[in-house]
């Protein structure tokens, strides 16, 4: 070997003994002031003001050192055991900083963590107390009403004091959730369910509602093991820490703080829209095949020069748009239409979807695929490319005038697809007799002018006095789409259908038939059976 060699050898051996040297010095370092549980290794931050200490905690730790807002001493006096929440009148509404909690919640957040293999809790984030902040009389308060130091005990162990240890000692420290108190609620709801084998169900206000989730139901439900159950509690949940009091700050100020940075997390944290939601999500099985047919059927293909025929975000059609659907329809559509064949695909209220198999996908989208075929073949959809989508929208008495075709609205696009749901996965009747019907019907103008009496979804999609679609009456509609077509023989329930019938169309103790007559609600009738 040459003598360059050997010295550029020994001189990066000695660069790696370095090395090794400062990462065992690093070690050595971190074992000291993380060997007790006491502390926590964080990273401080800091943002409008505000220091904060940026952690990760496992999920037993977060049930049980992190606690309710209503824990608060200031908060005591309005505290409701009963329900955790903090009862809101003239005394405390000026202290309230956070949402009451809704306790319908837990059980489905348990089973979220206990089913999804991909869960995922975002950040916490939490407030640390210490019992003199609660006393003003303590020497940590200066004469002028001020705080000598903060209610964070932060160790740094960098020359930039920004990497340290955060002191969260049980006999020093309370800490309460500022923005993710449900997420606790889940959190604590799953670690009683390991330890008990059950949790009850609560109503919103922490009544006990009559049922209980065990192990033994979320085993079988999900094909879940005890041991995997059992391992979540050690997962780790993010955790950002602020102080209760800042060093300077008086005690009104550090309130006034911490309210305000409550309110701007929520006020930034912007919902997704429903057709936001249902462009995103990738488990529940109606709007996968929602976004499916969005973009492959020849219905909604954007053309050259043309605007898109979807609305992606918002739920609702301008008159003047040239849109002819949104896909929040198209998901309630799917989900209406193809929810009578997969049952198991709905969801209890508050749960997030199970996506489903890909052979099942595959067959609600060619399903789904289908009906799209037919429904394009229909005359007022025939007619699209010449007339467009405002004209066949707008009512009558609009400006420029229009068609008033509910085909052109989502809610009667919504209460169509559901009758042939309920006829076609209910009733066994095929697509072909159905649609056969329905093309008379819409040639006769069926689905048009609902703003005129003869319509049979006049005073059910349409509100005379108020010249506006109504949506609450889409379930009607569909019943009545079902009675026309031949799919409703039932003589109490078609008794019922002409009393529902008849008092919406009653406006003012006045009921109009269909020939635009004043009649007695009884003398209403029904539409013919095509």
């Amino acid at each position: 070997m040459s003598q360059n060699a050997s010295e550029a050898f020994a001189a990066i051996a000695s660069q790696y003994i370095e090395a090794n040297k400062h990462k065992e010095l690093l070690t050595l370092l971190l074992d000291k002031y993380l060997s007790s549980e006491e502390q926590l290794p964080v990273q401080k931050t800091e943002m409008g003001g505000t220091e904060a200490y940026v952690g990760s905690v496992t999920l037993e730790w977060f049930a049980s050192r992190v606690n309710f807002a209503s824990s608060l001493p200031m908060l005591q006096h309005k505290y409701n055991s009963d329900t955790d929440n903090v009862e809101i009148d003239a005394d405390s509404i000026d202290e309230i900083q956070q949402r009451p909690l809704d306790w319908t919640r837990q059980a489905a957040l348990v089973q979220y963590l206990a089913s999804r293999k991909h869960h995922k809790f975002p950040p916490v984030l939490v407030v640390i107390n210490e019992p003199w902040v609660d006393n003003l009389q303590a020497p940590e308060w200066d004469s002028q009403g001020k705080a000598i130091k903060s209610s964070s005990n932060f160790t740094a162990i960098d020359t930039n004091g920004k990497i340290g240890v955060l002191d969260i000692s049980h006999e020093n420290i309370t800490i309460y959730a500022l923005d993710g108190q449900h997420r606790l609620m889940g959190i604590q709801g799953l670690i009683e369910l390991l330890k008990f084998g059950k949790i009850q169900r609560y109503k919103k206000d922490k009544t006990p509602a009559e049922t209980t989730i065990t192990v033994d139901d979320l085993i079988e439900q999900y094909q879940v093991t005890p041991a995997y159950l059992q391992s979540l509690t050690q997962e780790k949940i993010g955790i950002e820490f602020i102080s209760a009091v800042a060093a300077g700050e008086t005690r009104e100020e550090a309130r006034r703080r911490v309210r305000s940075i409550f309110v701007h997390v929520n006020l930034m944290a912007v919902a997704l829209t429903k057709g936001q939601l249902a462009q995103l999500d990738e488990d529940d099985g109606f709007s996968i095949i929602a976004r499916k047919i969005a973009v492959t059927h020849p219905l909604f293909a954007q053309k050259e020069n043309c605007k898109s025929r979807i609305n992606w975000n918002s739920a609702t059609v301008a008159n003047k748009s040239t849109v002819l659907t949104t896909l929040q329809a198209l998901k309630e559509m799917s989900e209406r239409y193809l929810g009578q064949k997969f049952l198991h695909w709905k969801q209890e209220k508050g749960l997030i979807s199970m996506r489903p198999e890909n052979e099942e996908l595959a067959e609600g989208i060619a399903e789904f695929q289908k009906l799209f075929d037919y429904l394009a073949n229909l005359p007022s959809y025939q007619i699209l490319e010449d007339e467009g989508t405002p004209a066949l929208r707008r009512f009558s008495f609009e400006k420029d005038g229009g068609e008033g075709n509910v085909l052109f609205r989502p809610v009667g696009q919504v209460a169509l697809v559901q009758a042939l749901g309920i006829l076609v996965f209910r009733k066994g009747i095929s697509l072909d007799k159905i649609f056969k019907k329905l093309r008379k019907f819409d040639k006769q103008g069926g689905f048009s002018n609902i703003e005129l009496p003869n319509s049979i979804f006049y005073g059910v999609l349409y509100d005379p006095n108020r010249k506006r679609i109504l949506v609450a009456g889409k379930d009607l509609a569909a019943k009545l789409v079902i009675y026309i077509l031949g799919g409703i023989k039932d003589s109490m329930e078609i008794a019922e259908l002409r009393k529902d019938l008849a008092k919406v169309r009653t406006f003012e103790n006045r009921t109009i038939d269909f020939q635009g007559n004043l009649v007695k609600p009884n003398e209403v009738g029904l539409p013919a059976i095509l």
